[in-house]
């Protein structure tokens, strides 16, 4: 713990960047070097700016003890570049990040084919289509999704592999415990819940533009290749893809149309030998199916309409009625599915299952449905959560839940 001290002294510094600390532990060879040395010393640090070196000059440690005390009560863990749990993939940049805070499991990362998906925040309908389908794509068949929590193509990606019921990885330009965008707070905790949420900075930091480029390398360094759904030729998107690149690692594509400004970048990649052009998530796997035969396995496509369940909470195709194979159809006027339990009864919890039905007829609080199905707190929001994943039940103003499916025991 004391140890630990130093590497938040170091990485809490202001006028202190990344790369700064990195220089600096390859120069003193520990944080507790850094602290105890000679100022005259942080001179001969390559690279060191004046502001820099003056920032060394404040040995203070009440901003550590903070940061752990906060990272304690949020549950937050704390890895360094010499923690053994450390990602090897992160130490072999050039510049690492000197400290880890992760909300959420501890991943094996080394031992994940986990693949970035990046692309605009300002993405077209095409775009948020595709993210999410090779979010559920990748999740299905043992990908590790990584990307940021942005809006558009990094949400949509995100709940599509929450929706294919794998892990998902959120790598920020903020504090874990600040949620930004804002209207992503509910998915910051359905990441934290089933994967991690990943930041250099520590808890409390806003965010700040100049972070997320300097995040974006931490996004591919971890992956194994990165995946460039949408951007114009100078966005965000194409910056981690060029990242990987310098990493060596792979890059891929999604084309569109010639003339829309939001496939003008992985286009352009494409073009040049960049990127491989894919199509859906298998493209991307197949490259690592032989290095990860204990992660990655071919799915089956989903078949009558499921990927658009999933992806949108709803089924397509006309009716009221059970179809040929009597298993889920869509009510339009209700805008509703229709799930029989006789064929997906095992999919649910029982603390799921009563929920739904107690959502059947109207929208309600969480108190109410605790008070409803007299089940514990813990376990109704446990069941909210991952409906909601699953798109079977959304959360609208007042914090109102509604379901989105109706089961039907025959």
């Amino acid at each position: 713990m004391a140890t630990l001290k130093y590497w938040l002294w170091l990485t809490s510094l202001r006028n202190l960047s990344p790369s700064s600390a990195f220089c600096l532990l390859e120069h003193f060879g520990t944080p507790e070097g850094a602290y105890f040395a000679d100022p005259a010393e942080y001179a001969l640090v390559e690279g060191l700016s004046a502001a820099a070196q003056n920032a060394l000059r404040d040995k203070s440690l009440d901003r550590a003890e903070a940061v752990l005390g906060e990272c304690d009560r949020l549950g937050v863990h704390i890895l360094t570049l010499q923690d053994a749990r450390y990602p090897d993939r992160l130490r072999q940049l050039p510049d690492p990040p000197a400290i880890l805070y992760v909300k959420g499991r501890l991943l094996s990362f080394d031992e994940e084919a986990a693949v970035a998906v990046v692309g605009a925040r300002a993405a077209t309908p095409y775009g948020l289509k595709i993210a999410g389908r090779l979010g559920l794509d990748l999740a299905r068949q043992g990908g590790l999704v990584v990307s940021g929590i942005a809006r558009g193509v990094d949400t949509a990606a995100l709940r599509g592999a929450l929706r294919g019921g794998g892990s998902v990885v959120s790598v920020l330009g903020n504090g874990v415990d600040v949620f930004y965008p804002a209207e992503n707070r509910e998915l910051y905790q359905d990441v934290a819940a089933v994967g991690a949420l990943i930041s250099e900075y520590p808890p409390g930091t806003e965010a700040n533009r100049r972070n997320f480029p300097v995040r974006n390398r931490i996004i591919s360094g971890l992956s194994l290749g990165v995946v460039v759904v949408e951007g114009t030729q100078t966005s965000g998107s194409l910056i981690t893809a060029r990242l990987a690149l310098d990493q060596n690692r792979d890059v891929f594509a999604v084309p569109g149309n010639v003339d829309a400004p939001m496939s003008r970048g992985p286009n352009q990649m494409i073009r040049r030998g960049e990127a491989k052009l894919i199509h859906c998530g298998w493209d991307v796997l197949e490259e690592y199916a032989a290095r990860y035969p204990h992660k990655i396995r071919r799915a089956s496509p989903l078949q009558g309409g499921e990927e658009e369940q999933r992806l949108c909470g709803a089924l397509n195709g006309a009716g009221n009625h059970p179809d040929d194979n009597g298993e889920k159809v869509v009510d339009k006027e209700a805008g509703k599915t229709y799930i029989d339990l006789k064929d997906c009864g095992p999919e649910f919890t029982d603390d799921e299952r009563d929920v739904l039905h107690t959502l059947a007829e109207r929208a309600l609080g969480a108190d109410d449905i605790i008070e409803e199905t007299q089940i514990p707190a813990r376990r109704v929001l446990s069941a909210l959560t991952m409906l909601q994943v699953r798109g079977l039940v959304e959360e609208g103003p007042g914090k109102q839940f509604r379901a989105l499916a109706i089961l039907r025991a025959e």
